[in-house]
């Protein structure tokens, strides 16, 4: 298999050719560079989703009594706010397919690692800090000293540790469908191998939920891996356009769209089952609606019918996104429950989401924009060493630049 074509350092590409895979019209402006400003606003939707699910619909002790009833006129949607997580899913696969084609798997490791730790690591040392020196109570993981370390990994899952952050849980499976994509990238990514991979990935999902056995639910993970499979289909599509055989990615996605409605009604049902309709009302047909909608805009992005979004503020917006994700909810512990018998609910759930977001900026240009640019310039040196080090390879040539992904709102987490 000859060697993917590598891009200078001030053009990244990640949807340069792997071996067997014909550019497409389809990806022509991703080709050229362009951002794709569309996930930027999706993944704020998302995270605004997830931050009034939490303020207006999820957390009763914040209020001391339920908050569908304090903000009953938009109760229906706020409860729908929990599938927020599974947009981000869905984004995920799209551009974690982006990130990781042609490239080698050193450059994609380097690249999740320097995207997501700076942030995180940050988030846990104030949640730390946070719950050993304040009286703050809310939202208390009740963790020794050892599980924060262990936390720093974002690998606490693997031991039974419980998560410093109640959101933590979703990098953790972030993590579980990027080693997933590694391995598979190891083979070479080429447009068949992922229709393969995908359809594969499909059916073991539908089997690890089916039988519920522990091993292939860890490895395959059926309650979120439809919304990646879709994701990734979604990006076939957007790259490879309109070539012949585009009928199979949208197969994938018309799979992945009905796993993701039995697992979304389940998750939902799960918290309904456990307040009851009344203090929760998100019906059934409500979650179905939801995640049509979440799916026909993921849609859209793939087809090229947002395009016109290309706002370049709306490019620091995303970026923000994932401290806001982070940490929303620990400032949701320290402000509502100090202000919530003195000021309006409606205009406490404005500040709070107003600090959330202020905070989620700094954040962003204090920690994490210049942490991923420390760490990314560290690890691509450790891998230029590990490359030079190596046997030169047939031909009596070796790579000795790296050329890590571009570090862009694109690269999605949660």
């Amino acid at each position: 298999m000859r060697q993917p074509v590598r891009r200078p350092v001030r053009q990244p590409d990640p949807v340069s050719a792997a071996s067997g895979a014909v550019p497409a019209r389809g990806a022509a402006a991703a080709a050229k560079g362009r951002r794709l400003v569309e996930l930027d606003v999706l993944r704020f939707v998302a995270a605004f989703a997830v931050m009034c699910f939490h303020f207006m619909a999820a957390s009763k002790s914040l209020w001391d009594e339920y908050p569908t009833k304090l903000f009953e006129p938009v109760a229906r949607l706020t409860t729908l706010g929990i599938l927020g997580v599974e947009l981000f899913f869905l984004i995920s696969g799209f551009v974690i397919l982006m990130s990781v084609w042609g490239h080698t798997v050193g450059e994609f490791a380097v690249s999740r690692v320097s995207r997501l730790y700076p942030a995180y690591w940050f988030a846990v040392l104030v949640i730390f800090i946070m719950y050993r020196f304040s009286g703050v109570a809310g939202f208390d993981p009740k963790l020794e000293d050892g599980e924060y370390l262990l936390n720093l990994t974002m690998m606490q899952g693997a031991f039974g540790v419980g998560h410093a952050g109640g959101v933590f849980w979703s990098l953790w499976v972030e993590l579980r469908f990027y080693v997933l994509l590694a391995l598979f990238s190891l083979v070479g990514i080429t447009l068949r191998r992922c229709l393969v991979f995908l359809a594969a990935w499909c059916g073991l999902a539908l089997l690890a939920e089916l039988t519920q056995n522990e091993t292939l639910v860890f490895v395959f993970m059926p309650r979120q891996a439809p919304y990646f499979i879709a994701g990734m289909a979604f990006f076939l599509i957007h790259r490879f356009g309109a070539r012949s055989g585009a009928f199979v990615p949208w197969l994938l996605v018309a799979a992945g769209y009905g796993m993701s409605l039995y697992a979304a009604m389940e998750r939902v049902g799960e918290r309904v089952r456990l307040v009851g309709i009344k203090h929760y009302p998100a019906p059934p047909e409500a979650v179905v609606v939801a995640i049509t909608v979440v799916y026909l805009l993921m849609a859209a992005v793939a087809l090229g019918w947002l395009r016109w979004v290309r706002w370049r503020r709306l490019v620091t917006l995303g970026a923000l996104t994932y401290p806001l994700y982070l940490l929303h909810q620990t400032v949701s512990a320290v402000v509502i429950p100090a202000y919530r018998g003195a000021v309006d609910p409606w205009l406490l759930v404005a500040m709070t989401m107003a600090i959330s977001i202020g905070l989620a900026y700094l954040i962003y240009r204090m920690v994490d924009k210049p942490g991923q640019r420390w760490l990314r310039a560290r690890l691509g040196a450790l891998l230029d060493r590990f490359r030079r080090s190596r046997p030169r390879g047939r031909g009596g040539t070796s790579r000795t630049a790296t050329t890590i992904p571009a570090q862009s709102p694109e690269a999605s987490v949660p």
